[in-house]
């Protein structure tokens, strides 16, 4: 994407009543004004909230929002010219329900008060193999206790990927802390029984994974107390 059509989406962005791009210092110093309130001043609904971390291009956020109207979603991703996409379609199709914050996952706990969050989604993400590269895997212990933070006691985690090894990393690190597994397929085109809400929709990069009949895995999870 060239440097004019990067700042062209930024600026479109800054129109976007469902973008939020505060700075890091807003956020580190707890002054985002929707953290703890995003049912009431932003949905003015209660229904459940839902996360999409690493949102890319917001396709998942905007097909679960129009999928499920009785949830409100957010995409989260440090890149604001991906999830524009995202942002300018739901605003086109008046969709309510789904909003986009140009923030790091890291800091998802000053933008979400404790127990605020109902679901996480966790959408092929950087598997991060090489094994220096652990702490920024999105499934580790440390990423783990922080959605904790945000998630209702009986939320729960769900990680779609096209990574073997990110499934198998992360099947090996929940059984071994003890954390729930609800639900798990390796390849959840050909077996039977995947949940709707991952089958329903593909983003861009998935459908391209499926051209070349890649596995798609999914692992559906609760952090313990």
């Amino acid at each position: 994407m060239g440097s004019k059509n990067k700042l062209k989406r930024f600026k479109e962005n800054e129109t976007f009543t469902n973008v939020f791009q505060p700075t890091r210092e807003e956020v580190v110093g707890d002054l985002f004004p929707l953290k703890g309130k995003w049912n009431s001043d932003f949905f003015k609904n209660d229904n459940p909230v839902v996360l999409e971390l690493g949102c890319g291009k917001g396709e998942y956020s905007v097909g679960l929002a129009e999928r499920y109207p009785n949830k409100n979603f957010v995409g989260i991703d440090i890149k604001g010219a991906r999830f524009w996409r995202g942002a300018k379609t739901a605003v086109e199709t008046g969709l309510h329900n789904v909003a986009f914050i140009r923030t790091q996952i890291e800091l998802i706990n000053h933008i979400f008060a404790e127990n605020e969050v109902d679901e996480i989604w966790i959408t092929f993400p950087d598997p991060q193999i090489k094994y220096k590269r652990t702490k920024h895997r999105m499934t580790n212990s440390e990423f783990l206790q922080l959605y904790k933070k945000v998630l209702k006691k009986d939320g729960v985690v769900n990680l779609k990927t096209d990574s073997e090894f990110m499934h198998g990393y992360t099947l090996g690190l929940l059984h071994g802390e003890g954390h729930e597994v609800l639900y798990a397929n390796h390849n959840v085109y050909v077996n039977e029984g995947s949940p709707e809400e991952v089958t329903a929709f593909q983003t861009f990069y998935e459908k391209q994974y499926l051209e070349v009949n890649k596995a798609i895995t999914y692992i559906r999870f609760k952090i313990k107390e």
